[in-house]
């Protein structure tokens, strides 16, 4: 079982991915703004981050930035999720060093295949 933080301003989209997360069996932790989300992952190490690019205050991409900068949280698995799934967006996320990229609305058989992939990676 993996310890999953997802970072998402949707509830809807929370919602939903609260639900397959329960189901898959793991535990999880859900923060609707991006203030928190450094403090939250260097406090409990979770084993996955889904990360929200457009968040209210802080972008995902300065969230991973900061993760990437930071010798410590360098190996956490982060999934990116944006509803401008865009080529450059992708390009983007992963060239600051998110580890996958889903664009929203996401089938949960795509989403269930990322983070299955993520977390066997761990």
């Amino acid at each position: 079982m993996a310890h999953i933080l997802i970072v998402e301003d949707e509830d809807n989209i929370a919602v939903a991915l609260e639900f397959l997360l329960a189901r898959a069996g793991h535990s999880h932790k859900r923060l609707a703004t991006g203030a928190g989300a450094l403090d939250e992952i260097r406090g409990n190490r979770p084993d996955l981050v889904l990360l929200d690019i457009m968040l209210p205050d802080i972008s995902g991409y300065q969230i991973i930035q900061a993760l990437r900068a930071d010798p410590g949280l360098q190996d956490v698995r982060v999934l990116m999720m944006t509803a401008r799934g865009s080529v450059v967006e992708r390009k983007k996320g992963l060239a600051l060093g998110a580890d996958g990229f889903i664009a929203k609305p996401f089938e949960l058989a795509e989403l269930r295949a990322e983070m299955s992939r993520l977390l066997g990676a761990a």
